[in-house]
């Protein structure tokens, strides 16, 4: 073979090798682009974080029915289903989300002068609810259910948090949420989103939502309202 033809070859393996790497670069950059990009998709913004976790109350809520349902009727009703849910709604709601919102939330809406009066019924609303609570745990025995007084008093309890939180809620996800976004900007909606889940994992672990609602579907496999089907009209 000769020189020429040689150096020929030579050159367009060198070639080839280069083309080849820089394929595999623009590759593996797409690649990581495209990792870095579902990460950012996966991530929760503070809006939708504390929407799913109005979820976990809803549910609660649904278990609070069926609860005055039975109490009202003279229905048999475990003490647990009370006492865990309760004890729900003491840790996960009040002293973690509706905390973030008192921490985070109402704060910057009185900065900015924005729907002022509606973050303070709320702020209202979340400390009558905690009173609530007490009076929903402290009945939450199997005495308390045997006593017609106070199984009154655990039925006006129930009656009076569904009340209160059905519309709270809904104004939350409606009229406060979305105007959050609004008076942040995006840097900062971001970064409290990041804070929201270190604080809920610092709390509760990694799986902590999770967990919560795995607490939930066992009380409502207690109270036999687990099967979502059960709840469609029959024809």
């Amino acid at each position: 073979m000769s020189k020429n033809k040689s150096g020929s070859l030579d050159r367009g393996r060198r070639s080839f090798i280069a083309q080849a790497g820089l394929i595999y670069g623009a590759f593996g950059i797409a690649t990581a682009a495209g990792a870095a990009d579902e990460h950012e998709e996966a991530e929760v913004s503070p809006a939708e974080d504390l929407m799913r976790e109005h979820g976990v109350l809803k549910r609660i809520l649904l278990v609070y029915r069926e609860s005055l349902r039975r109490l009202d009727s003279g229905g048999e009703l475990p003490p647990e289903a009370i006492r865990d849910s309760a004890e729900i709604i003491r840790s996960f709601i009040e002293d973690y989300h509706e905390k973030l919102e008192e921490d985070h939330l109402f704060p910057r809406f009185r900065k900015a002068n924005r729907l002022v009066d509606l973050v303070d019924v709320l702020l209202a609303q979340h400390q009558a609810g905690r009173g609530l609570t007490d009076t929903a745990l402290q009945l939450a025995t199997l005495e308390s259910l045997k006593n017609a007084d106070d199984r009154r008093m655990l039925a006006q309890c129930l009656r009076q948090f569904i009340r209160m939180y059905e519309p709270h809620e809904a104004r939350e996800d409606t009229v406060l949420f979305p105007a959050f976004r609004q008076i942040v900007s995006p840097h900062e909606y971001g970064a409290l989103g990041e804070e929201f889940e270190e604080i809920e994992h610092g709390r509760f672990g990694e799986d902590g939502f999770d967990m919560m609602v795995e607490r939930v579907e066992a009380i409502e496999k207690k109270l036999d309202i687990y099967e979502l089907s059960q709840f469609t009209p029959k024809a």
